[in-house]
């Protein structure tokens, strides 16, 4: 199969990185919930070769992100395993999780249930960064992200922007506060909780 490649995971990657190079500088062991092609993955773990960066996805997607992988040959990306977040979890815990695009492509069950699953898989100090749009107090933050909501409802009726306030409160109960949500390119957002409980 040809690799995979994913255009956005080009242009964000850099502003994700340099947000990610001072709340993960003391991280060691990222768990990345939703790897897709693992283009993030090989980017990042070069660029902060401290951390261990664990790829996850869907059994589908794990040729395409070892073909990244294998291909970067780097000592701190572990192969990569199957997670699918209404089934079994890792029994490792990791001082910070990665998510990039996925809540909207989830059903709300499913988000419910990777915050579930938080605090059985992170330390006490652990970081959660989460990347994609987000609504706020239930509106849209620009006209771009209304099409792309209704974009993804064609797609399947599970799928939307969140609330950022309906996923603090699942954050706030996996015990993590909100400490940094930054603007990103093409209407996106970088939210940052920490683990206090």
């Amino acid at each position: 199969m040809d690799k995979p490649s994913a255009p956005s995971c080009e242009r964000n990657r850099d502003p994700i990185l340099e947000v990610l190079r001072t709340h993960f500088a003391d991280r060691r062991q990222v768990l990345e919930i939703g790897s897709g092609t693992g283009q993030h993955a090989v980017y990042f773990s070069a660029a902060m070769p401290q951390l261990q960066w664990q790829c996850t996805d869907r059994a589908e997607y794990l040729p395409g992100i070892r073909q990244w992988l294998d291909e970067a040959a780097l000592p701190n990306t572990p192969a990569p395993f199957v997670l699918d977040v209404g089934d079994a979890w890792p029994a490792e815990r990791y001082d910070a999780v990665f998510s990039a695009n996925t809540l909207h492509i989830m059903s709300w069950a499913e988000v419910e249930r990777l915050f579930n699953h938080l605090a059985r898989v992170t330390t006490d100090d652990a970081k959660l960064a989460i990347y994609g749009p987000f609504n706020y107090d239930g509106h849209y933050t620009s006209e771009s992200n209304a099409a792309f909501d209704d974009w993804l409802q064609a797609r399947g009726e599970h799928m939307r922007i969140r609330d950022a306030e309906a996923v603090d409160a699942l954050a706030e109960a996996a015990g993590f506060d909100l400490v940094d949500d930054i603007a990103m390119p093409a209407n996106n957002r970088l939210r940052i909780w920490q683990r206090t409980r």
